[in-house]
């Protein structure tokens, strides 16, 4: 069975793209997108140099409920260090890594923001 994408996926899928295009643009190399596990989903996992950074991509067309930024809360970072983790345990070594955020509240990247290391694990 064909599922149809919604116009909210769609608007998802092109922000990703967006996403993943200009973190390239700024010498990052993509690992892989959208990698799903038990634990939840990563947009984008990526390689600054030897660091390997997990990407998280929020489109929001405002700032109703706080914006993009605000909707990384306590509850989401949590499911993205668990699918991190999960996806690390997959690798021989471990590398340095770090969480980052592509905020956007356009589908283009004239005012799309990269902010690294949104939140840390202990």
């Amino acid at each position: 069975m064909i599922f149809k994408r919604t116009p909210q996926q769609k608007d998802g899928d092109t922000a990703e793209a967006i996403a993943a295009s200009y973190l390239t643009q700024q010498g990052l190399l993509i690992v892989a997108k959208n990698v799903k596990n038990r634990f939840g989903e990563i947009d984008i996992i990526a390689r600054d140099g030897k660091t390997l950074v997990f990407v998280e991509v929020r489109y929001r067309r405002g700032d109703v409920f706080g914006g993009a930024v605000a909707s990384i809360d306590e509850r989401k970072q949590k499911r993205m260090i668990a699918a991190a983790k999960c996806y690390l345990s997959t690798l021989a070594r471990l590398p340095p890594c770090r969480f980052d955020a592509i905020l956007m509240g356009a589908l283009n990247d004239k005012n799309l923001q990269w902010q690294r290391n949104v939140f840390s694990v202990s």
